[in-house]
């Protein structure tokens, strides 16, 4: 296997002085590329683009990340916010114009339909998960299954282009590593007062609470020892560590029906590489590592 350095290329071709004197981008999806990258090169015919077509999805993933960091309120704003946000918009287009651009110079005219078909579908689950938040018509399951689709939605599309094996395993290691890549997120967005609207837990404590609680979570703003004793008195956190250590079994399982070595041992660095993104400060996810 070739030196992966999709990080590296990404940062490179993501690279702008006032994006990054002004704004701040979300993280490169890391375990979901390298896992694509490794799958990709297990394939003879595909293995010629693996760093192409992941570098670009590594792009377009960026680009709607970033794009997700765009607030929506409508209160007044410093000079810096709003230059802030006016980059973030501007941030997500140039890295989409990227992709187009490195695909249409490597004449795959093909795979830019396929990305951009995956974008419209992205989209789609945005607006569909966006409108039931805003009617308060979602249960905390019903959140992380849109979460994790959002997450593996732009990666899923590669199962169609991979074969035997690796296109049958594909999505059930995606569905792994996202499952995984949302319970830990979830677990930091419950310790965060600025991110934990409409978090998993927030729709967990909406689902579980009493009336009252009810509606001081639907009250603006948080509370945060209120907040903090709610999270403590539902017990939320010990729900996300299931989900963390139930993903981790579940890419072990599928680990174990790879037939290639070198992705057998790609998987385990990967898996190692998540749990050692674990928050020293949770003591009780330690029994994972």
């Amino acid at each position: 296997m070739t030196t992966y350095r999709i990080t590296e290329l990404t940062q490179q071709y993501a690279k702008h002085d006032m994006i990054h004197t002004h704004t701040e981008l979300p993280p490169i999806a890391g375990p979901r590329l390298r896992m694509l990258y490794a799958f990709l090169n297990q394939q003879p015919t595909l293995s010629k683009h693996s760093e192409l077509y992941t570098l670009v999805i590594s792009l377009v993933q960026l680009g709607m990340d970033t794009h997700d960091l765009i607030d929506t309120e409508t209160a007044r704003r410093s000079e810096k916010e709003m230059r802030s946000r006016q980059l973030n918009v501007l941030a997500g287009d140039f890295f989409s114009a990227r992709f187009y651009q490195l695909l249409a110079e490597a004449g795959q005219i093909e795979m830019i339909t396929k990305i951009s078909n995956a974008v419209c579908e992205v989209n789609r689950l945005k607006v569909n998960l966006y409108i039931r938040m805003r009617q308060l018509r979602l249960t905390a399951d019903e959140y992380f299954g849109f979460a994790v689709q959002l997450r593996s939605e732009m990666f899923g599309q590669f199962s169609t282009l991979l074969e035997g094996t690796l296109s049958r395993l594909w999505p059930e290691l995606l569905n792994g590593v996202s499952r995984f890549e949302v319970a830990l997120d979830e677990i930091e967005r419950s310790e965060s007062k600025e991110r934990f609207e409409k978090s998993w837990t927030y729709w967990y404590l909406l689902q579980s609470g009493n009336e009252e609680e009810r509606h001081r979570l639907t009250s603006m703003p948080f509370e945060r020892a209120f907040i903090r004793d709610m999270v403590e008195k539902y017990d939320s956190r010990k729900h996300l560590n299931k989900k963390l250590k139930l993903a981790v079994e579940a890419m072990k399982a599928v680990a174990a029906k790879l037939e290639s070595d070198i992705l057998v041992k790609e998987i385990s660095g990967i898996l190692e590489s998540l749990n050692n993104n674990i928050n020293n400060s949770l003591p009780a996810l330690n029994e994972m590592r």
